[in-house]
């Protein structure tokens, strides 16, 4: 459950132009955060890699509960691809600045993915909450 909930937590500080049309007083909580988009970007984006090597850990699930290690599987992807996007700047500074390649093939990662960080956003929220119901509903006894 608790990858559901960091799923919608970050889903939701990826879509602020989605939060800002049906709730304008949230703009100040946004505003709040921003500040710290890298930092919380760079946090989920290896919280979701650690889950994606969780989940290839953990493939006897996949005969045992097959739509919850795939449901799984698809949060922790979309947990680490808007974790990259929203941390991109400090994943730049800190860890691909020293590399020319390395920093160029994440350039041309982030421009690929960018324009779909919204659409990514809502995907992320309706990944979150599936994963929420999906751990109640496929409980391993």
């Amino acid at each position: 459950m608790i990858w559901g909930i960091s799923l919608i937590l970050l889903s939701i500080i990826a879509v602020p132009s989605l939060i800002l049309s049906k709730k304008p007083n949230a703009k100040e909580l946004l505003e709040k955060i921003e500040p710290y988009q890298g930092w919380i970007g760079i946090v989920f984006c290896f919280w979701g890699i650690w889950g994606i090597i969780s989940c290839i850990l953990n493939m006897g699930l996949l005969t045992a509960a097959p739509i919850w290690w795939i449901t799984w599987l698809a949060g922790c992807i979309v947990e680490a691809t808007l974790g990259f996007m929203l941390g991109y700047g400090l994943i730049s500074k800190f860890f691909l600045s020293k590399n020319e390649a390395a920093k160029e093939k994440g350039e041309q990662l982030r421009k690929k993915i960018a324009p779909k960080q919204g659409k990514l956003g809502i995907v992320g929220i309706a990944v979150g909450v599936w994963m929420i119901v999906a751990t109640f509903v496929f409980t391993i006894a």
